[in-house]
């Protein structure tokens, strides 16, 4: 396999840890929360799968438990950024340490124990292409990502719950004016970002690397988080943004192994690097941010 098929055979499965994140963590700053813990719950939602499976619970099933998990730290978030309207930064970042401390306690004695893999569904004639075939033989998660994030995209620009979100998150105020229950509906989107963020930990340790290692979410949640500014709070920019962070850490790999004359370290910095420069650009377009961004993004809203 070339290096090309092998990064577009890979790219999407890749792709589908930041994705789950991101697209949780969209709806919550849609609706003007600001989230910082998706490091902690994705790794909490990493090892409750990665055991579930372990123990032959099955892939469903832990899927399901890591939603659970990632639900029940996201209402620790809640509770004190909603409920007490603590700072959304600090708490964000105190249930991310939390998180990751969890999962370190519990997946102690599985460290470096392996598990399999969910199998490639393939869609026929498509999968044979030469070079852009392995795009078409993907795992059932990813298909589902797919559809999720189509889903996702038609309620933000079509359902009414897509426009209540984003008045939510605009002016809570005015929401709250017009009969809308703005910390009841913060709540449902951190409840939903958390079980996101949850999945997206699970699909990382029981099937795109299905092993369990101690800080192997390794920097995918501040990705997921850098990925919803880097789409400028879309859908579809996220979805490509995902597509290119996946892309670009296969593209280390195979570096790698063909021997390039660049330092191992420097490859494996290059998603992160890639992430600084992006951000970068992004931000400094001002225009482009106030057009898409959260007005209320990160602010306390009560009475």
């Amino acid at each position: 396999m070339s290096g090309l098929s092998f990064i577009l055979a890979g790219m999407l499965a890749a792709a589908t840890p930041f994705l789950l994140a991101a697209l949780g963590e969209l709806v919550v700053e849609r609706a003007g929360v600001l989230n910082l813990g998706l490091e902690g719950i994705m790794a909490l939602g990493a090892v409750v799968a990665f055991i579930v499976v372990y123990h032959g619970g099955g892939h469903v099933a832990a899927f399901g438990v890591a939603a659970v998990a990632g639900i029940l730290l996201s209402l620790v978030f809640g509770w004190l950024a909603l409920g007490l309207r603590a700072n959304q930064v600090a708490v964000g970042l105190a249930v991310g340490i939390l998180g990751q401390g969890l999962s370190s306690l519990i997946g102690n004695s599985y460290e470096s124990l392996t598990i399999t893999g969910l199998p490639k569904l393939a869609v026929p004639v498509l999968s044979d292409l030469p070079v852009v075939g392995g795009l078409f033989a993907q795992d059932a998660v990813v298909w589902l990502s797919l559809l999720g994030t189509a889903a996702l995209w038609a309620m933000f620009r079509y359902s009414r719950l897509g426009l209540i979100l984003r008045a939510v998150g605009e002016n809570p105020q005015a929401a709250r004016a017009i009969g809308y229950r703005v910390v009841a509906l913060r709540l449902g989107a951190v409840v939903f970002g958390g079980a996101m963020a949850g999945l997206a930990g699970a699909y990382a340790a029981t099937v795109y690397t299905p092993l369990w290692a101690d800080g192997m979410i390794a920097g995918r949640g501040w990705i997921a988080l850098a990925l919803v500014v880097f789409g400028t709070w879309m859908t579809g920019r996220i979805f490509f943004g995902a597509l290119l962070f996946g892309a670009v850490s296969l593209a280390s790999l195979v570096a790698q192994t063909e021997n390039w004359a660049v330092p191992s370290q420097l490859l494996s910095a290059l998603p992160y690097i890639v992430t600084i420069v992006v951000l970068g650009i992004i931000t400094s377009n001002k225009r482009l941010l106030k057009i898409n961004g959260v007005a209320s993004l990160g602010e306390p809203f009560g009475p």
